[in-house]
């Protein structure tokens, strides 16, 4: 189908409790939907941001128990749209949840399930100290799946960062990319729209990129600014600081367009590493 669609992204601010998050998120799909959204999509850790390591484990459920998950699967049913729940953690085999994004169907059937390949290791300039390899296990395959639109590539946050991923989404035939984050504020300022723009561009697709906003648990702070980007380049919609939904028209003849203008991905060669010249 080449028709253009409605695709929205909800902002969260979540907190360390899965029920007021999943009630949150709930109320601003159903904004989403009666303003006529088809794909809604949510940020990474919709369910839980909850920094104490204990605290974690003793709430993190495998994805069969996750009664967000059971709630997000009834809604999108419910109300007959697509859902892109950015992540939510999901206990495994290993000890350490998966950071796992989940696309719901219609009839609320779970269509992929992605779970985040890079882990934010970080010391940021703020002070602040992340090694979420420690706390989460992390995947290991690319993921794409078929919409009524166009073909899905979905990642997380960090993932941004690595742009091969997204050429082996492209390559794989999305022309979408979902990157649901929850980018700290400091980071975000620096490097968030150029990044997100920069994905769109270097693979004529759609971003559609939800966040989580504000201040969380022990002042941890990230910094919003949902986008959706066309595959141009151009900022479409995008968000505060605050929790709410952007929405906009999406057209997949664009991606198609902008991958004729500038055929980055069919111009692809390979080549060796690099030799020390001298």
């Amino acid at each position: 189908m080449t028709a253009p669609f409605t695709a929205a992204c909800v902002q969260l601010n979540a907190g360390p409790e899965i029920g007021p998050n999943i009630d949150a998120a709930e109320a601003l799909i159903r904004q989403a939907r009666a303003e006529g959204a088809d794909l809604v999509l949510t940020p990474e850790t919709s369910d839980l941001m909850e920094p104490d390591g204990k605290r974690l484990a003793a709430k993190v459920k495998a994805e069969g128990d996750h009664v967000g998950l059971r709630r997000m699967c009834a809604l999108a049913r419910e109300l007959g749209c697509w859902v892109l729940v950015g992540s939510f953690l999901v206990a495994t085999r290993d000890g350490r949840p998966a950071n796992r994004s989940f696309l719901i169907d219609p009839r609320g059937e779970v269509r992929a399930r992605y779970d985040k390949i890079h882990m934010f290791d970080v010391d940021i300039p703020d002070g602040q100290r992340y090694r979420e390899s420690r706390r989460f296990n992390p995947g290991s395959r690319a993921v794409v799946a078929d919409l009524p639109w166009g073909r899905l590539g979905l990642s997380v946050c960090y993932d941004l960062r690595f742009a091969q991923l997204y050429r082996s989404l492209a390559a794989a035939g999305a022309s979408m990319m979902s990157i649901p984050s929850a980018f700290t504020r400091f980071t975000g300022e620096a490097h968030w729209h150029v990044l997100i723009r920069a994905r769109a561009i270097e693979t004529g697709s759609y971003v559609f990129a939800p966040a989580q906003c504000g201040r969380h648990a022990k002042g941890r702070e990230t910094y919003g600014h949902s986008l959706i980007v066309s595959p141009w380049g151009e900022v479409l919609a995008e968000a505060g600081v605050e929790p709410g939904v952007i929405m906009a028209e999406v057209d997949p003849r664009r991606a198609r367009a902008a991958r004729r203008a500038i055929p980055a991905l069919e111009g692809t060669r390979d080549f060796s590493a690099p030799a020390l010249s001298g």
